[in-house]
């Protein structure tokens, strides 16, 4: 078997990291603590939001924002109403909807952004529709101002899964700021790694209060004694037990809070150092017609180089696989290619349009290898060279 040289994903840790978990044992609180919420109150100043809620992974973060959002009385979302959603994402942008009693209403991307498409997002909008949950795909920003229109236009609400596109902007705005929540991910294979975890960002109390209390069964404990969730009584032995909301237990590791807080530091060499290899990527592909790039029109993070195949190289993803598998590199399909094409669609509450053709050109033709912090020219062209030798 040939050995991964060129993998999708590396370590970002360091001294820090290691000296960060030791600092945790040390001190003994390994449950949810102080250095997650220190955690939280770094990366919402960071990122400039006003409040960040840390669970056990972006999939969670994706299940509390949307919980929350439900929940909140001044948001007109309720079981019924349909969420407008991308037809390629990855499995846990789409289950939280469907879990909450919503329906899923999916448009077609851009073959050449492979995000959601602003103008099928217009068409799609019906009688029913309350919400958007725009995704920026392998750190590529959606066009988040136009959505923002769009949502303003039609009383919709606006939520981000930005789980794969941490420290991405739209001039000086984050990705993940746009919405009522916006949702990152920080497992090992993402810009940061906290071992496990996920972060919803949000400016408004509401949805923070309720974020806080639904990542922790639903409980008014957390909750200050002034909130918006329900009024606490002052004592403990009441407050401490009392549930208001239905709730969840996907409260994060002190471990990934501390991690988080060095990590966390590192965002703006970890995102630079993947910039200068996109940079180096777009120049070794430019111009070819056996290969779609991705489209930025916005500063992407770079999670990943997706290849969607066209002339020479259409519908052969199997022997392109093989071949990159070969030369030692690693490779997976976009995401999880045009996602209505699973099993599982029978399960879901959805909306599905006749034709999606861009999500079904990168299900047949689409695959991404890995971006790393760090340079990678030889990596790069030794992917150019596999590519040169099938076409």
């Amino acid at each position: 078997m040939t050995e991964t040289t060129f993998p999708l994903a590396t370590s970002s840790w360091d001294e820090a990291e290691y000296a960060a978990l030791q600092r945790v044992i040390s001190g003994g609180r390994f449950t949810m603590g102080p250095e997650v919420k220190k955690f939280e109150e770094e990366f919402a100043s960071f990122f400039g939001a006003e409040h960040a809620v840390m669970v056990n992974s972006g999939s969670s973060a994706n299940l509390i924002a949307i919980a929350a959002a439900v929940a909140n009385p001044d948001v007109d979302l309720n079981p019924g109403d349909e969420v407008i959603v991308p037809a390629v994402s990855w499995a846990t942008t789409y289950y939280p909807i469907n879990q909450l009693g919503l329906t899923l209403r999916f448009v077609d991307i851009d073959v050449n952004t492979l995000n959601m498409d602003p103008r099928l997002v217009l068409d799609a909008i019906g009688p029913k529709t309350k919400a958007v949950f725009a995704v920026s795909l392998l750190g590529n920003p959606a066009d988040l101002l136009a959505l923002s229109t769009i949502c303003d236009d039609h009383g919709l609400v606006l939520l981000e899964d930005n789980c794969e596109s941490m420290g991405s902007k739209i001039g000086d705005k984050f990705t993940g700021t746009f919405g009522l929540a916006g949702t990152f991910s920080s497992f090992f294979s993402h810009h940061i790694s906290t071992m496990e975890g996920g972060i919803v960002l949000t400016d408004d109390s509401y949805m923070y209060q309720a974020m806080v209390s639904l990542r922790a069964h639903g409980w008014t404990r957390d909750l200050p004694k002034d909130n918006l969730i329900f009024p606490k009584t002052g004592v403990d032995f009441d407050d401490h037990f009392r549930f208001v909301l239905p709730g969840y237990n996907v409260r994060p590791l002190e471990m990934s809070g501390a991690l988080g807080r060095e990590q966390l530091k590192k965002v703006p060499m970890l995102v630079s150092g993947r910039q200068d290899n996109a940079i180096l990527f777009q120049e070794r592909f430019a111009g070819r017609d056996d290969v779609r790039l991705q489209s930025v029109a916005s500063e992407s993070s770079w999670f990943g180089f997706s290849l969607v195949l066209e002339g020479p190289l259409a519908g052969r993803r199997a022997e392109v696989v093989e071949a990159l598998t070969g030369a030692g590199i690693e490779s997976r399909p976009v995401v999880a290619g045009n996602f209505t094409k699973n099993p599982v669609m029978s399960r879901l509450s959805a909306i599905v349009p006749d034709s999606l053709p861009a999500a079904d050109k990168v299900d047949v033709d689409g695959l991404f290898v890995g971006n790393h912090h760090y340079p990678i020219p030889r990596e790069i062209d030794r992917l150019l060279d596999t590519i040169n030798a099938l076409s």
